[in-house]
């Protein structure tokens, strides 16, 4: 069963941005016969901006990327790619990534990707609240001209 670019491409979102939030499912994601293909691994990448979204590209600088892939016992490979040093959480990604390739998607959607984009949108909403709160508008007044 082989998921679709969309789906694949929201859950590996939400396993990129959930931090030490992985950790509280890592017994379930263990529960099953896998090896390393490629062992958590910290490496750098080169960033790229462009002004405005659509000006040049440039180099913004570089940052701190983990990345790890997994092979279960059936043969599905799980990715992960991470912003960070954190080895366990790209490892359990990864685990997740494979995991969600199957035909139980279903019940691990249900069990860890909802809940952790529950979190996820909730945190999201907390901090627009909080920047639209410091929000500024300024009216300009014209002067009458008599």
């Amino acid at each position: 069963m082989t998921p679709d670019i969309a789906s694949r491409q929201r859950w590996m979102g939400v396993l990129a941005r959930a931090g030490d939030r992985l950790a509280d499912y890592e017994r379930q994601l263990k529960d099953a016969e896998y090896q390393l293909i490629r062992p958590a691994e910290i490496g750098m990448t080169l960033v790229r901006g462009r002004m405005g979204g659509t000006g040049a590209a440039f180099n913004l600088g570089e940052m701190t990327v983990t990345r790890c892939v997994v092979r279960l016992a059936d043969g599905r490979t799980g990715y992960s790619y991470l912003a960070g040093r954190n080895k366990r959480q790209a490892e359990l990604a990864a685990l997740a990534d494979a995991h969600l390739q199957g035909g139980d998607r279903q019940r691990w959607l249900e069990l860890l990707i909802e809940p952790l984009e529950d979190i996820q949108r909730a945190q999201r909403a907390k901090r627009q609240a909080e920047a639209a709160s410091t929000r500024v508008e300024f009216v300009t007044m014209v002067r009458g001209e008599s």
